[in-house]
């Protein structure tokens, strides 16, 4: 009886069949298909908030406190609020920012509407355990690390203009009026801000805000993230600051065109050890 060659044959036959090649085919096929892509939504409370309350020597801060103020005061001095982001912890590095949405709670109000401007910070600044006291709006002294007026950290970094370092360029702006929610709406700006700060985040230093302080008795006060519901707080969680941003995520990197064919010849020669050995068990039979 004539006996053939089966590990021969099996491997040639596996070679020369079209299987090899459709494996191939489809694996550099799925290489040119892009990949999905999708919009996602993240909310933010504020990581860090604070209050400039004017004062020649810095001695006025709120870095605990549960409110943040802006505007200008009965008796003529001037409030700024600052707040910040984590933007680069929560959204994948690479995304692309389609909106940028900001909503905070009015909590107390002593004058009539108001427009309530934001503004990109120009230098980083802190968060001290100052408190003011009741109401929040004149002020507790100072702790270390706190912004101040003239202070970026308490006692020994200062802004280079008192009142904060900031870009004049209007991001958003706002009408406020009675106490409520407010939200200050995409603009390009928003948007630029919070994607420079994405792809940047060392330069991320989160906004001012700026009321009415042309005249006294403009002032507005907001509620900050200090604000939870356990006794003793005037203010509950629900009256966080909030920002919303709408992002659409990096695609998830292809493979090479090359990988994958070598992919497909690593699973054509264990097809043919695997077809071999059994050839080898037919013919020995």
């Amino acid at each position: 009886m004539l006996h053939v060659n089966s590990e021969t044959n099996c491997r040639a036959t596996l070679l020369t069949s079209p299987r090899l090649f459709h494996i191939v085919a489809m694996l550099v096929t799925l290489t040119a298909c892009p990949f999905a892509v999708r919009a996602d939504v993240v909310t933010l409370t504020s990581s860090k908030d604070n209050t400039l309350y004017e004062d020649a020597g810095g001695a006025l801060s709120n870095g605990a406190g549960e409110h943040c103020f802006t505007g200008k005061k009965n008796n003529g001095k001037i409030d700024r609020a600052v707040m910040a982001y984590d933007i680069a912890g929560s959204i994948p590095a690479g995304s692309v920012i389609n909106s940028v949405s900001l909503t905070l709670t009015l909590s107390r109000e002593s004058s009539d509407a108001q427009e309530v401007t934001l503004h990109r910070l120009l230098a980083d600044w802190g968060e001290g355990a100052s408190l003011a006291g009741s109401g929040q709006g004149a002020g507790g002294p100072s702790a270390t690390g706190d912004a101040t007026w003239i202070h970026t950290f308490f006692s020994s970094s200062f802004w280079t203009t008192p009142g904060g370092d900031f870009d004049p360029t209007v991001s958003a702006m706002q009408t406020v009026d009675a106490e409520g929610v407010y939200t200050w709406n995409s603009t390009p700006e928003l948007v630029a801000d919070v994607q420079s700060w994405l792809n940047t985040p060392a330069q991320n230093f989160g906004w001012i805000l700026v009321g009415d302080e042309n005249a006294g008795g403009t002032d507005k006060r907001f509620d900050t993230h200090e604000c939870d519901d356990t006794a003793g707080t005037d203010c509950a969680l629900a009256d966080r600051p909030q920002l919303v941003i709408d992002f659409t995520a990096p695609p998830a990197p292809a493979a090479s065109t090359w990988g994958l064919i070598v992919m497909a010849l690593l699973i054509a020669t264990a097809s043919t050890v695997i077809l071999s050995k059994k050839s080898n068990r037919i013919s020995n039979t």
